[in-house]
């Protein structure tokens, strides 16, 4: 099958990196088209082998785009449009109906009790969302708060299938040697003990939280290293100033390996106030971190020792910081009981999966696709 996946933009963040992991592991002959901001991940999925085309819009109502989109898909005979994020689901579902696309599929990655996607969620943005989401054969909702949150917010319950985001686990594997090479570039001593943040800078991450809370275990041999950029950061970096421990705080702004970053930290924080995953969570157990994290739906009814829930307040997060840091830095044993399910091999197989029921539900298009193999892509 022929799938172009459209996303709004693909700087760094944790649907963009989905989408990069996705071509990876899908047997499908995958494109992809951008909105706009063709960043860092384009240039992975463009090493990887795989098309990005970037529309370059400028503002939200680029109106232009939904021909331009019909003009793609349709001269592309694509058999799966698969849409990611907000801005390209509004253009993306009517423009593959309008090009007569069989099979036009939804990822909701991010939606919460009041933004979806740092937007607020207002009557304007939900009739955006529910108006083009007819032209959708189905929603894959990441975790099951996700579906949740889509049924309260008026999608239909019989549209929405859960697959949750994947991981592959193998990469983001404890390296000693990436350790000590991450640690003598940003100038850090050895035996420091260094808590870790790493994400997209934005105000729901509350970052300036999780570096007020640790300030009474900062000094000479404890620092947080914080990666990653974003709008935020000017507010963060004023927090920084503001408790006096400019010092003692790294801002390392984007690092594209995650797996040395991650294998760098001692102890991994994750102070978000809303999230619809918790995909640095996972990522930080995959690599043996101890974690604390205020929320993370991922491990909503799994036990494990290495990742702790802690109230989203300075004084609980502080004394659990505290605990981390007087223990000293830990083993690093990954818990292999958290990726049963996040496989990003499996996840990338069920959705390859559902683009096939669909199709093979349509009439015309499932008899002319049967017994035809879709096309086989080298793991890349």
């Amino acid at each position: 099958m022929k799938v172009l996946h459209v996303i709004t933009g693909l700087d760094v963040g944790g649907a963009e990196i989905q989408l990069a992991m996705l071509l990876k592991y899908s047997r499908h002959d995958c494109e992809v088209v951008t909105l706009y901001n063709p960043g860092p991940v384009a240039d992975q999925i463009r090493a990887s082998g795989v098309s990005v085309r970037d529309l370059a819009m400028h503002r939200n109502t680029s109106l232009s785009a939904l021909p331009r989109l019909r003009s793609i898909m349709a001269a592309g005979r694509y058999d799966v449009v698969h849409a990611h994020l907000y801005r390209s689901q509004i253009y993306a579902r009517p423009a593959a109906k309008l090009a007569g696309v069989p099979v036009v599929v939804t990822t909701e990655h991010s939606i919460g009790d009041t933004h979806i996607e740092r937007r607020k969620m207002t009557n304007g943005v939900r009739g955006l969302y529910l108006a083009s989401e007819f032209f959708s054969d189905t929603t894959i909702a990441v975790s099951d708060v996700v579906r949740e949150r889509l049924v309260n917010w008026g999608v239909r319950a019989r549209k929405i299938t859960v697959v949750p985001n994947g991981l592959d686990t193998d990469a983001l594997a404890f390296d000693p040697a990436a350790r000590e090479r991450v640690r003598a570039r940003f100038g850090i001593p050895a035996g420091t003990y260094v808590i870790g943040l790493l994400g997209r800078l934005d105000p729901n991450k509350r970052i300036d939280l999780a570096i007020e809370a640790a300030v009474p275990v900062l000094g000479d041999s404890c620092r947080i290293l914080l990666i990653g950029r974003g709008e935020d950061q000017a507010r963060i970096e004023a927090a920084v100033a503001r408790l006096g421990v400019g010092e003692h705080v790294i801002f390392g702004g984007f690092q594209q390996d995650t797996a040395a970053m991650m294998s760098a930290f001692d102890l991994y924080l994750a102070t978000s106030l809303q999230e619809t995953f918790g995909l640095s969570v996972l990522e930080a157990v995959a690599n043996g971190l101890p974690v604390l994290y205020t929320t993370c739906p991922a491990l909503d009814g799994i036990t494990t020792g290495q990742a702790r829930q802690v109230a989203g307040t300075v004084e609980a997060l502080g004394a659990e910081i505290r605990k981390a840091v007087e223990a000293g830095p830990q083993p690093r044993e990954p818990d292999g009981a958290v990726f049963e399910r996040y496989s990003m091999e499996s996840v990338a197989g069920q959705i390859d999966d559902l683009y096939e029921r669909i199709m093979a539900s349509r009439p015309r298009q499932g008899a002319a696709r049967r017994g035809r193999r879709p096309r086989q892509i080298e793991h890349r």
